[in-house]
């Protein structure tokens, strides 16, 4: 594939792009591709030129939407007041660093995704991926095979993504995404999930060796998502994945069709994607206090697995002076005074009063003492939760229960997330389970389907050794 240089950008200008977006012969506007449109990078998207003023000046009294060339320069949003952008950032190191590299990756074109001659275009669908709640104009434009292979590939969960041929259109592949619903709520889970939309675009991209995409706004008015928290998402979520997959990616083209989502897309990308210091430094001080973790996902710190390893060296200093018959509470006391650990352990971690499993415990004792020791847990069929373990026979019969019912479902939707699968043998012969853990999303998963789904993948591999390797963030769904 092939790249122009800035110098050949601004060159070309924005002539060459509107003549590409005038409609050709019948009405039907020819492919555009990857060289004719603007480079986020690229020096004549830092100013409005006069020619794409006046564009815009006669497109608003003519009552018609402006013309394509309006929109191939771009305001710097750094030099004046936006007050939409500014958020709870503070002062200090960027979050967002330029990178030259990965701004070279990014575009922006005022038009549906359709036209563009790419590899892949992002389709956003509901769960049924039916042609009515697809992105306008889609189906139409790609003729009806592409309804009939959506057809075919059994729906898709909120989150997730799926590809199909591309039919009449330019581009090489369609991938088909579920956005959330919105609610003020549960606004983080939908955030995580929206994040998860575009990186599982981005990955599916990736795995089957595609370069290119062009991605519209997979939030839709008809879900109630505000356009620019979560056009926040969408870009820091981009970014995120290009630091880490730059090599595997040539352009990921922002396709906008409203006014509205070009302005917030002019505000808001320089404070992810700065080209320069002083728009680095200047987004310090505009970016949200929450731009989410290494995936752009929200951070939630009551959910975090506080782990801390020990400093290199501290396994000399633990060397026990204390008997080992000790009672409990003597032997900690004693071992936080010789060892000195007292500096490597999380104070918000170790702030909690008591163990949640032992306060669910005493909950439960406390429950079964006042109702004469009835057991509601035992008549559900769980078994005595916070009494001893259940017996083997009780094991049996419970694991069985659970087997039977996974054998008799089509749990293909939970295998499809990559949450837990198969993956090969180790250097011993032992088969290896792989747990991936970021694409663990409680939001969009049934729990109750996931248990009998790992219930029937462990089954043929619990009579035997076997291995466990887990992923907790940062992970693909390439083998």
């Amino acid at each position: 594939m092939q790249h122009r240089s800035p110098a050949a950008a601004t060159a070309s200008g924005a002539a060459s792009t509107a003549a590409a977006m005038e409609p050709g012969v019948g009405g039907v506007e020819p492919a555009v591709t990857l060289d004719q449109v603007p480079r986020w990078s690229d020096p004549d998207q830092r100013l409005y030129t006069p020619s794409s003023s006046s564009a815009t000046a006669e497109a608003a009294d003519g009552g018609s939407e402006p013309a394509a060339s309006a929109f191939l320069s771009f305001s710097d949003p750094l030099t004046g007041d936006d007050g939409g952008a500014a958020g709870g950032g503070c002062a200090g190191a960027s979050r967002f660093p330029v990178d030259h590299e990965i701004n070279s990756r990014i575009y922006l074109w005022r038009g549906h995704p359709w036209n563009m001659e790419v590899d892949a275009v992002v389709n956003s669908t509901n769960e049924s991926l039916d042609e009515a709640h697809s992105s306008p104009g889609l189906h139409a434009a790609a003729g009806s095979g592409l309804a009939e292979e959506c057809a075919t590939l059994g729906g898709c969960r909120t989150g997730m993504a799926k590809m199909t041929n591309a039919y009449d259109l330019p581009a090489r592949k369609v991938i088909h995404t579920v956005g959330p619903k919105y609610a003020v709520k549960y606004h983080t889970a939908a955030e995580n999930a929206l994040s998860h939309c575009y990186r599982s675009c981005l990955e599916l991209l990736i795995e089957n060796g595609l370069e290119s995409i062009a991605m519209g706004c997979i939030y839709t008015e008809a879900k109630n998502y505000p356009r620019e928290p979560a056009a926040h998402v969408a870009i820091r979520t981009v970014r995120r994945f290009l630091e880490k997959q730059k090599g595997k990616i040539a352009g990921v083209i922002f396709c906008i069709t409203s006014s509205s989502d070009t302005e917030i897309y002019k505000r808001l990308l320089p404070l992810y994607f700065p080209r320069d210091k002083q728009e680095e430094e200047t987004a310090v001080s505009k970016l949200p206090a929450d731009v989410g973790d290494e995936n752009g996902e929200t951070v939630i710190d009551e959910r975090k697995i506080r782990i801390r390893p020990l400093p290199a060296g501290a396994a000399d200093r633990t060397v026990a002076t204390a008997p080992l018959d000790l009672p409990l509470e003597s032997g900690l006391a004693s071992s936080r005074s010789t060892f000195k650990l007292d500096s490597y352990l999380d104070p918000s971690f170790m702030s909690l009063i008591k163990d949640p499993d032992l306060r669910r415990k005493e909950q439960w004792g406390k429950s079964s003492q006042a109702q004469k020791r009835f057991n509601y847990a035992r008549l559900l069929g769980y078994g005595d939760i916070g009494f001893p373990p259940l017996s083997a026979a009780e094991e049996y019969s419970l694991h069985s229960r659970y087997l039977a019912k996974a054998n008799s479902l089509n749990l293909s939707e939970i295998a499809e997330m990559k949450i837990i699968y198969r993956g090969g043998v180790d250097s011993e012969g032992r088969p290896v389970m792989v747990v991936v853990g970021a694409h663990f999303l409680l939001r969009c998963l049934d729990l109750e389907r996931f248990v009998l789904h790992v219930v029937k993948e462990f089954e043929p591999l619990i009579q035997k050794p076997y291995t466990i390797v887990y992923l907790h963030s940062a992970a693909s769904l390439q083998p």
